[in-house]
C-alpha cells in the first residue's frame, strides 16, 4: 500500500506558508515575535547523544533539552556534507538550487534570499558564531589554497544579512586552534588568516582553550546587547565540534578514563560543546527571555569515518546505514530538538519526517512575518502546525542529492537513487542491478531490506515525484 505522502499525485514546490488564524496563540500567550538561536553540531552523528542512546557520551544539556522540548525522531540534514546543509538553513531551498552542492565549493550567491535578510528586515538583531563554510571571507585569501577561488567565492555573514559575526571559513581544531600543530590546512604553511574573523576584520589570536566556548564567548553579549535594546534576536551557532581536527581539552578528557585515547579526544569535544549548550541556556534565563526563545539544535550530516570509526573519527550513526557523505538514513539522519516554552507547552516526539530546509518557512510562520517567494520554488514546509499538534506528517516528501545519489524521503517509504554503485557481475553477465532500491524506514529502519519488488507501484510513483523534483531545480 503506497503511504500518504509518496501517493502525492505532483511534487508541490510551493513558497513558503504563512501561519493560520488558527496555529497562532493569541498575543497575551506568547510573544509576536520569539527570539531564534540556531545550533549546529559538525559532524555530529545520530547515535553520539546521551539521549540517542549513546552508552559512554555524557551530553547533559541536550538531554535535558529532549526532555523538556520537542524531539524529532526523524530530522535530516540538508545533505550528507556540512556546506550545503548550512545554505539550507538559511534560505529552506534545496543545495542544487542555490549553488552550494559539496564542502569548500561555491559561496552562498547574492541573488538568495537568507533567513537573517528576513528577520533583518523585520527588526530582529542578527548574529552568526562559529562556522560559516559558505564562502570565503576574504576576496585575497582562503585557507584552502588558491583552488577555492577565493575572489569568485567571497561570501561573508555579513554580506548574507548578519549585523554581527564571528566565524571561520571551514572547520578550525576544536582545542587550541592557534596551536600550529593543530592546524587544518594540512601541509600548507600554517596562517592565522585561515581561522577567525570578527565582522570582517582577521582575528590574530592567539585565542586558546575550548573552541566552542570561544564561539558562545561572542555569542552571549549579543544576547545582551539586543535584549538591553528590546530587539527579538536570530542568532546562528554552529559549532566546529565534533569535526576534525578533533583536540580535547584535559579537563573533559579526564571524564573518560576507561576510554582509548581517541576515544576520549572525540568524546571531550562532545561534552564540551553539550557544555556550552548549557551556558546558552543558562544566559537566556538570566536574561529572562528564555521562554520566549525557539531554541533549534540539530547536526550538519552523520559522522565522519568511511566505513566506520577509525583514529579520533569516533562518531555513532546508531542503528543506521551509512556515515558522512551517504544519502542512506546514517549520512543524513541526526540529531534534532527544538524548544521554546511559551509555546510548546510539554514535551514530546515528533515522529514525522523534518528537514534543516524547514528552518526557514516554520521560522517565519512563528513570527509572523508574511514573505513573497518571488517566483523562487521552497523545498521547506512550514511545521508550525506539527509542532502545535494540529498536524502529523508533513504535506510533501523531501528530496535529497549529493553527487551519484538521490533519494526520496516519505512517510513510510524511502526510494534510493545510487547510480555510484557497482553493478553486480556474473559468469553470463544476466544479473540484474536494481538501480532503485525501496526501504520501508518504519519496520526497517536500519535499511537492511530491499522492498522494491513487493512493492512495485510505489516505486512508480516515487521515481516519477522524484524525477518531477529533479527537474524543478
Amino acid at each position: 500500500m503506497i503511504d500518504r505522502v509518496t501517493a502525492i499525485a505532483s511534487f508541490c514546490l510551493a513558497a513558503c506558508t504563512v501561519p493560520s488564524e488558527s496555529s497562532l496563540a493569541t498575543p497575551d500567550e506568547v510573544p509576536s515575535r520569539p527570539n531564534v538561536i540556531l545550533v549546529m553540531a559538525d559532524d555530529l552523528g545520530w547515535g553520539d547523544t546521551g539521549y540517542n542512546g549513546h552508552p559512554v557520551l555524557q551530553t547533559p544539556h541536550l538531554d535535558a533539552l529532549s526532555r523538556e522540548g520537542l524531539r524529532f525522531d526523524r530530522f535530516y540534514a540538508g545533505s550528507s556534507v556540512c556546506s550545503p546543509t548550512r545554505g539550507s538553513c538559511l534560505t529552506g531551498r534545496h543545495p542544487y538550487r542555490y549553488g552550494v552542492t559539496t564542502a569548500n565549493r561555491g559561496h552562498l550567491r547574492e541573488d538568495e534570499v537568507s533567513l537573517a535578510e528576513v528577520l533583518g528586515d523585520a527588526g530582529y538583531a542578527t548574529g552568526h558564531f562559529g562556522k560559516w563554510h559558505l564562502g570565503t571571507l576574504s576576496p585575497d585569501y582562503s585557507g584552502k589554497g588558491p583552488g577555492r577561488r577565493p575572489e569568485e567565492n567571497y561570501c561573508t555573514p555579513g554580506m548574507a544579512g548578519f549585523d554581527t559575526w564571528f566565524s571561520t571559513e571551514f572547520a578550525v581544531a576544536t582545542w587550541d586552534p592557534y596551536a600550529p600543530e593543530n592546524s587544518h590546512t594540512g601541509k600548507r604553511p600554517y596562517d592565522t588568516r585561515a581561522l577567525y574573523w570578527e565582522n570582517g576584520r582577521n582575528v590574530q589570536g592567539p585565542l586558546a582553550g575550548c573552541d566552542s566556548k570561544l564561539i558562545v564567548d561572542r555569542a552571549l553579549p549579543f544576547f545582551e546587547d539586543a535584549v538591553d535594546a528590546g530587539r527579538p534576536f536570530f542568532a546562528v551557532v554552529w559549532f566546529h565540534a565534533p569535526h576534525e581536527p578533533v583536540v580535547g581539552g584535559p579537563e573533559y578528557r579526564a571524564l573518560y578514563p576507561d576510554a582509548t585515547p581517541d576515544e576520549q579526544h572525540y568524546y571531550a569535544v562532545v561534552t564540551a560543546l553539550d557544555e556550552q549548550v548549557g551556558r546558552l541556556r543558562t544566559k537566556l534565563a538570566e536574561l529572562g527571555v528564555e521562554r520566549d526563545t525557539m531554541l533549534w539544535f540539530c547536526s550538519d550530516n552523520g559522522p565522519e569515518g568511511n566505513p566506520g570509526p577509525v583514529r579520533r573519527r569516533r562518531g555513532s550513526a546508531g542503528p543506521y546505514r551509512g556515515r558522512k557523505r551517504s544519502l542512506y538514513e546514517g549520512g543524513v539522519r541526526v540529531p534534532g530538538l527544538v524548544t521554546w516554552p511559551a509555546r510548546f507547552g510539554a514535551p514530546r516526539a515528533i515522529a514525522a519526517p523534518c528537514v534543516t530546509s524547514d528552518y526557514f518557512p516554520t521560522i517565519l510562520a512563528a513570527a509572523g512575518i508574511e514573505h513573497t517567494s518571488d517566483g523562487r520554488a521552497y523545498d521547506g514546509v512550514d511545521l508550525m502546525p506539527l509542532l502545535d499538534g494540529e498536524r502529523e506528517g508533513r504535506p510533501r516528501p523531501i528530496g535529497f542529492e549529493f553527487g551519484k545519489q538521490a533519494t526520496l524521503v516519505g512517510e513510510r517509504f524511502k526510494l534510493v537513487h545510487n547510480t555510484a554503485k557497482k553493478r553486480p557481475r556474473s559468469d553470463n553477465g544476466t544479473v540484474p542491478f536494481a538501480e532503485f532500491e525501496l526501504y520501508d524506514v518504519i519496520a526497517d529502519p536500519g535499511e537492511t531490506e530491499d522492498v522494491a519488488a513487493r512493492h512495485p507501484d510505489v516505486v512508480e510513483t516515487m521515481r516519477a515525484e522524484l524525477a518531477r523534483w529533479q527537474a524543478s531545480r
